[in-house]
């Protein structure tokens, strides 16, 4: 199961973060049309879409798409957590076509310039309404924004976090702390989980290999476990720095093959749980 991929049609909305030289190879429309052969050739037979963007209307979209998609196992969208209205937000969402599909939300922190801004008020608000509703949060957060999310996790205990790309650690650099111990003490806390994405692109775009993701991979399956661990592929992102198929051959390798927590029982644990009704496929 790939636990981490996205989709956008740039007719429908811009993806206002793709811009400059460095990223013009994905400034082009990704559907599920262009992921379900990459999949099927690497044994992948459900996926989690994930949100792109901030824009209220993308995750409805995206709930319609799971419902007539079978590839499309859950659906981690977003919506506005510092709205007062949060709860009948997420209450309408799984009332429309596709609603059963969603599993969580996602907010781009990393873009946040507050490093505290988990902790704000009005987000500590939204979170608790996350974890009435039963549904999960994802972390697409910098490495000096961990601090903030061990904090959030241990205000939240019954609220899981699902920490993307590993904490986006400086593997293209080489360096190693804070990250690792940040990463950590986040792991210690038994609500969160981590997904084995994103690596490549924090690499070297070209010269990436699997011995230099080695250090990096091997601290997360140590402080998680591999019960906590999922993998994504990160697709279309990825293709920055690899095809799908070697981002799957990757990981295996990084694992040690095909642990099934990993490539699919911890995100059917985390993701799948939350799926429910008449549209829901596992």
């Amino acid at each position: 199961m790939d636990a981490h991929h996205h989709v956008w049609d740039l007719a429908v909305r811009d993806q206002d973060w793709i811009t400059g030289p460095e990223l013009a190879p994905i400034r082009r429309d990704f559907t599920m049309a262009d992921l379900a052969p990459e999949a099927r050739a690497a044994g992948v037979g459900a996926t989690v879409l994930v949100q792109t963007v901030t824009v209220a209307e993308e995750t409805p979209e995206f709930l319609a798409l799971a419902a007539r998609d079978p590839l499309v196992a859950a659906v981690v969208g977003w919506t506005d957590l510092t709205r007062p209205d949060v709860s009948d937000t997420l209450a309408r969402l799984r009332e429309l076509p596709g609603g059963a599909h969603l599993a969580g939300i996602r907010h781009q922190v990393q873009g946040e310039p507050d490093p505290a801004w988990l902790l704000r008020d009005d987000v500590t608000r939204g979170l608790a309404a996350l974890t009435a509703a039963g549904l999960v949060y994802d972390l697409v957060v910098l490495p000096h924004q961990l601090p903030a999310c061990v904090r959030a996790a241990a205000r939240h205990p019954e609220l899981t976090f699902v920490l993307d790309h590993a904490g986006k650690p400086p593997v293209s650099t080489g360096e190693f702390e804070p990250w690792a111990a940040d990463l950590r003490a986040l792991a210690a806390l038994p609500n969160t989980v981590c997904k084995l994405s994103g690596l490549v692109t924090e690499a070297d775009w070209e010269r990436w290999t699997v011995a230099g993701l080695r250090p990096y991979a091997d601290t997360v399956l140590d402080a998680f476990g591999p019960r906590r661990v999922m993998f994504g592929s990160d697709w279309p992102v990825c293709t920055l720095a690899a095809s799908y198929g070697q981002v799957v051959e990757a990981a295996r390798e990084l694992v040690g093959g095909s642990d099934p927590d990993v490539f699919a029982g911890t995100a059917r644990r985390v993701y799948l749980s939350r799926v429910g009704g008449r549209n829901s496929r596992t």
